[in-house]
């Protein structure tokens, strides 16, 4: 793969596609190299060896080559790249590869078989397409936000940023999707990913309920429209959630608190749960606070009931399930130490093993790329470099 991507959704995308075991050769412009290697860069608290948070976690896996594609030269030497590779992955604005001469049609001419792949904020057609979009754009336009948040508070972003991420997966799943398509086409396709058709997917029933209804959601925080107790709620140390969907989940819940007036017939049944909301909220809060989240939770999981603790970052990042599953990584950086960074949530059984190459610095394999794949020889390399192409 050669991943000319920046920012967040395109390197997320090949950071799971590189994960997965895919080659990767990450193209950067001279000079200062991709944008995020500067951003936080600096920070002492959230850097390592002049890497920032952002660079460190998106570009691991991955092999660094300087080029300069607005030159003929560099873009030569890219569609020599490109008779190599399976996938061509960028997040550029619409239209920029067009122009660079990098769109999938002049790279299907030079290797019919490659893979493109463009994520952008409102894709390649459209009357809005060339409008700039980051995460916030595509959540507030995708109506995710009009439906977080408390009733009555102003419109909220989720915490992460599941517009740039949601686009970045979506883009991994059309590249898979093509790349098998591939092997019973023997061709190649351009894979089109918006960030806000993402979001619209990821409304899913949602949706579907305003369509058939024409009513719109409210806000309705930690709380869900169908189904009562599903929030969150304080104890005397720190919240826990409870998510009570089935029938069953609410007896066992009524086995465990001592609120003998909520243990109705009514209460029984969804239907019945929706229409108390109210009192069935206020008494769980009011009964939650009487202890700590840890004695709570204890006895909720003895009878399955759906709950879990409201973690921060830290309490989440040494959680005994995460760092089983290998979701806690400790990576070796080339300027010596290590840091940590999350792991690849797929695990397969049979085609890989895990491992987790320091992201590069900038144009590290820029001679090797040119030798091995390439042919290019010592003097040949030293004109590029004088050139300025690479």
């Amino acid at each position: 793969m050669l991943d000319l991507t920046h920012i967040v959704s395109g390197p997320y995308a090949g950071m799971m596609l590189a994960d997965l075991g895919v080659e990767t050769i990450k193209i950067e412009p001279l000079g200062r190299g991709e944008a995020t290697r500067q951003l936080l860069a600096n920070d002492p608290q959230h850097s390592h060896q002049g890497m920032g948070a952002y660079f460190l976690t998106l570009n691991r896996n991955k092999k660094s080559m300087t080029l300069d594609l607005k030159q003929s030269a560099g873009r030569q030497i890219f569609y020599d790249l490109v008779r190599h590779a399976d996938i061509v992955l960028n997040n550029f604005s619409a239209g920029v590869m067009t122009r660079l001469q990098l769109d999938y049609d002049h790279l299907a001419a030079v290797n019919p078989r490659i893979v493109t792949c463009t994520i952008t904020g409102f894709g390649e057609s459209g009357p809005k397409r060339d409008r700039p979009a980051f995460d916030m754009v595509a959540q507030a336009m995708s109506g995710g936000m009009s439906v977080t948040g408390q009733l009555g508070g102003p419109p909220t972003r989720a915490g992460l940023l599941v517009g740039d991420l949601g686009g970045g997966l979506m883009g991994v799943i059309g590249i898979l999707a093509a790349l098998l398509a591939r092997q019973q086409t023997g061709l190649g396709q351009h894979v089109d990913i918006s960030m806000l058709d993402g979001q619209i997917s990821m409304l899913t029933y949602m949706a579907t309920m305003q369509l058939l209804s024409g009513t719109l959601p409210p806000m309705v925080g930690n709380e869900h429209l169908n189904h009562v107790p599903y929030n969150a709620y304080p104890t005397q140390d720190g919240y826990l959630i409870l998510t009570i969907i089935a029938d069953e989940s609410w007896a066992a819940l009524m086995s465990v608190v001592d609120v003998p007036e909520l243990d109705s017939e009514e209460n029984r049944s969804r239907a019945g749960r929706l229409q108390n909301r109210v009192e069935i909220n206020g008494r769980l809060a009011t009964l939650f606070q009487t202890n700590r989240r840890d004695y709570w939770l204890e006895r909720l999981t003895a009878v399955r009931v759906p709950c879990a603790p409201v973690n921060n970052l830290a309490e989440a990042l040494t959680d005994e399930q995460v760092l089983a599953r290998n979701m806690v990584v400790e990576v070796e950086h080339l300027a010596g130490g290590t840091f940590k960074i999350p792991g690849n949530p797929i695990k397969l059984s049979r085609t890989h093993e895990e491992t987790f190459a320091p992201p590069p610095s900038l144009g590290q394999h820029t001679d090797e790329i040119l030798r091995t794949l390439l042919g290019k020889s010592e003097a040949d390399i030293a004109q590029l470099r004088q050139d300025g192409v690479v």
